[in-house]
């Protein structure tokens, strides 16, 4: 049995939950607020980082990184064309590099900010930084996504999949990040047809279901963001 500590506004939570939903895994969710810092969770993982998976009662596996090659070794190995990482070792480091760069440089330049501005105060108590948002984090955050929604324009019109012929890592991992920035309406796709027409195919896939379904308290998504063709 597999058990997933995340948040449904973590893009790194919401690549772990693609991933394990691609592969057909059932597994027990346990949303968990990172900035809480309870102690059953640092026994987990110290970084008080999400996400966090454990199997059958073993040892934490910890970061999208590392959930996605333990899956890629445990389940990926077995799927033959549906296997999210590429066969050849090039396919493979361009798939790696792509999903650091939407898991951690937009998470760093764009995602984080937005997130924590907009979201994640509201949920706080202002001992742990909750409060009313930074407008100025959120103008940065917003001009830094102009050029990161760009990039991936480029490589949805040039290639058939983000990095490569087939779908991959890559993709689950900028469609994690996006349908986040997508809910809060952060995300011009019409400036982007070909990464627009990229995100309907990601988000028409059986396992971006439950990502659709959920809502945060008090902060609806844009409307059309349930739409697979919009």
């Amino acid at each position: 049995m597999l058990k997933l500590y995340h948040h449904p506004m973590s893009a790194a939570s919401r690549f772990a939950r693609l991933v394990l939903g691609e592969y057909g895994e059932r597994v027990e969710l346990v949303e968990e607020r990172p900035w809480e810092k309870r102690r059953d969770f640092l026994a987990l993982n110290p970084a008080a980082t999400l996400p966090v998976m454990i199997e059958d009662e073993g040892p934490a596996i910890v970061g999208a990184s590392v959930v996605g090659e333990y899956l890629d070794e445990t389940r990926g190995v077995f799927q033959r064309d549906k296997r999210l990482m590429p066969e050849k070792p090039i396919e493979r480091a361009e798939s790696r590099r792509l999903t650091e760069w939407f898991l951690v440089k937009l998470d760093g330049e764009v995602t984080r900010y937005l997130v924590r501005e907009r979201v994640f105060k509201l949920e706080m108590r202002p001992e742990a930084g909750g409060g009313p948002p930074d407008a100025s984090a959120i103008r940065a955050a917003r001009a830094n996504l102009k050029h990161h929604l760009r990039y991936l324009g480029w490589l949805a019109e040039s290639r058939d999949w983000l990095a490569g012929p087939r779908l991959s890592y890559a993709d689950i991992a900028a469609a994690a990040a996006m349908s986040i920035l997508d809910y809060l309406g952060e995300v011009a796709w019409d400036e982007e047809p070909a990464a627009k027409d990229w995100y309907m195919r990601l988000k028409s896939r059986p396992s971006f279901r439950p990502l659709l379904t959920e809502r945060i308290r008090g902060l609806p998504p844009v409307h059309h963001y349930t739409q697979l063709d919009f």
